[in-house]
Formats: structure tokens, sequence, C-alpha cells
């Protein structure tokens, strides 16, 4: 660590968490195996889900947020579908990649599930049949099955957990370190929602805080809390902890349709690294916007197409496009009126995300002689 890393304070009053020393030969053989495997293998380190503040140093109350997950699970299955070997670095009991297609769905896994009794045992709750997955769950439970037993003969994925933002932090700078044998060939898509503010070491309270401890005022009892905020650690990612030449890629979001494009535009400004994809809380499902610093058109957006669209408990359609500044374009139905399947916005991303790999890899090349 550079004596320019603004966060080296933050490493230096937050020891490592335990974790860290069981994940760091895992991830150095990951990387060392993918290295030597091909010379053309790309790697991603995608974090996911969000990270908790601790208010007790023997925790049990903490801050955090709502993040489930969902853009990094996913994505994680797309860049494997393009050939990227994954460090999938997420939250603990977050989504996975594969296993949440179930793990959250809005019925219990168990209901995917049956016993395959003999025919005439059928009804006899002593008979010992197979446990099976019911007929109209068999063809989309294979395809994923046959996608996460590729990923794993091939060790072509790699989970390593985390919780507090120390963890998240202590875990990024050491995987960024194991990284650097890749080059160019790696990407940091960093889709996790950090904490923006925590409570430093040496203010933490030890033991959990009693109710009866907490000060009163004339409105009652009040707990108050004094936050500092969290170094910022995308200028030390770039400028100190990655590889020379890796793609880096930050999110932001807004609630704010005014404020999105402006805001990203700054991070991308501020930080310097290659590509912020900002997205707004009610629409994020179907459209983001690429501000790039890689690419000619500096500002773009990326629409699931409405015939296409899932619905989603949170979104609000008819917001899509206001952060651009227009309506959102109404599409001929060339389908008849019958419902197609959802499209995944990610499915879109990535994607784009590895063309635009590819060529900085390409640029990035010696020219033939």
């Amino acid at each position: 660590m550079t004596t320019s890393d603004p966060s080296s304070s933050y490493f230096t009053a937050n020891p490592p968490p335990s974790a860290l020393a069981r994940h760091t030969p895992l991830a150095r053989e990951f990387i060392n195996h993918h290295v030597e495997a091909s010379p053309s293998r790309k790697l991603v380190l995608i974090t996911s889900g969000g990270t908790t503040v601790p208010l007790e140093n023997q925790t049990v109350r903490f801050i955090d947020n709502f993040s489930a997950g969902t853009r990094g699970a996913t994505s994680a299955e797309y860049f494997l579908r393009e050939g990227y070997a994954v460090i999938f670095m997420h939250r603990q009991y977050s989504l996975l990649p594969f296993s949440r297609h179930y793990s959250h769905s809005t019925n219990c896994f168990l209901d995917f599930m049956d016993e395959g009794f003999p025919a005439e045992d059928t009804g006899n709750s002593k008979a010992k049949g197979p446990v099976v997955v019911k007929e109209e769950y068999q063809e989309q439970m294979r395809a994923v099955l046959r996608e996460y037993q590729a990923a794993k003969r091939d060790r072509m994925l790699l989970l390593l957990p985390f919780t507090t933002i120390t963890e998240y932090l202590y875990e990024l700078k050491t995987l960024a370190d194991l990284m650097k044998p890749l080059g160019s060939r790696a990407v940091f898509y960093l889709a996790a929602a950090v904490s923006d503010f925590f409570i430093p070491r040496d203010r933490m309270e030890e033991h959990k805080i009693q109710s009866s401890d907490i000060t009163g005022s004339g409105k009652g009892k009040q707990l108050r809390i004094d936050l500092d905020p969290v170094p910022k650690f995308l200028s030390p990612l770039v400028n100190n902890w990655a590889p020379s030449g890796s793609l880096i890629v930050s999110f932001k979001l807004e609630t704010d349709p005014n404020l999105l494009v402006s805001k990203a535009e700054q991070a991308l400004e501020k930080y310097g690294h290659n590509l912020v994809i900002g997205n707004l809380l009610t629409t994020r499902k179907w459209e983001v916007v690429f501000i790039s610093r890689e690419e000619e058109a500096k500002v773009r957006w990326i629409r699931v197409p409405k015939s296409r669209r899932s619905k989603s408990f949170s979104g609000v359609e008819q917001l899509v496009g206001q952060a651009e500044g227009k309506k959102d374009e109404t599409e001929v139905d060339l389908n008849g009126g019958k419902a197609t399947e959802g499209m995944e916005i990610e499915s879109l991303i990535v994607p784009e995300l590895v063309a635009m790999h590819n060529a900085m890899i390409h640029k990035g090349q010696p020219e033939e002689p």
C-alpha cells in the first residue's frame, strides 16, 4: 500500500477479519489456476449484496441496506456464459448464481419437489420413493442445473462471502492484489451496495447497547449514533490495488431522475475508472445508463424492450426514460398480443461490457510487425 492511499488509516485502525486468512489461499489458487490454464482466460471479480455497519464489537445490532444481490448474482451467470472465470464476492446469505432462481422464489423451494412413488405405492406415507422435481419445473431446473454443474466442473466460479464493511474492504484489496498477474484480462464489476458511513472501532461499544443506557431528552429516550464516512476505495483501487489495464466498473443508484446522469458523470471524473453504470431505484430492472471514458458515445442508455419486461413489485414503468429527458417510446407489438418471456437487463449489460473489455485488451496489445 502506498502512502498516497487515502484508505490506509482505515486499515490501520481496523484489524483484518478472521475469514481473510481462509479466503486468501482459495482465491490465490483459483486465480493462478486460470492464469496458467489459458493465456487468454479473462476473470471478473463481482461484488454483490450490501455491507453491514456494526453498532457493537460483539455485534447484535447493525445498520443494513435493502440490497439482495440480484444484479450481481444474475450478472455472474451471464459472465460465465461469456467464458469468464468469476470470483463472486457476496454478502453472506444474499442471492447466489444459479440458486437465485429458487432461493428467493415466492414459492417455498419444497414446492418445486415431489416424491416419485411407484404406482402401487402412491399415497403410502411409509413408501420410500425418490425425491424428484415436479414435471412442470423439469426443463427450467435442468437448464440451470447443467450450467451450475459445468461451472463447478470447469472450476469457473469461486464464492467468497462477507458481511461487514470492514470485511468487504479487506477482501477487495486482497483480491485486487492477487489479480495482478491477469493484467488487462481482469474486470472489477462493483455491484455491491457499499455502506457510506461507519462507526470507528475505538468509538464502538464492546457489548450490546442496553435500552437502559439510552439517554433521555425532551422527546423521550433516543439512541444517537455518531458515524464517520467510509473512505472512498475507488481511487486506491484504480491507482494502487488493481492490475494495470484492468476494466473497472462501478454502479450509481439514485432515486431522483434529474440527478442520475450528472452524479454518474461526477463519479467517473472523480475516480478515473472506466465505466459507471447508473440506474434509478424504480427502473433498475428495465434500464441503465453507461457513462464511459472508453467509448465515443460517453452517455448511452440500455433498455429492455417493453414487450420483454418482467413485472417488478418495486418498479414504476412510467418513469422509464425520465432520467434521459424523454418518454419511453411505444413499441410495435410483433407478437400478436401474446405474452413473451421476460428478459433480464443483465443479459444486455454483460455482452456490452465484454465487447468493451475486448476492445480495451486489443487496444493495449502491441502492433503486428
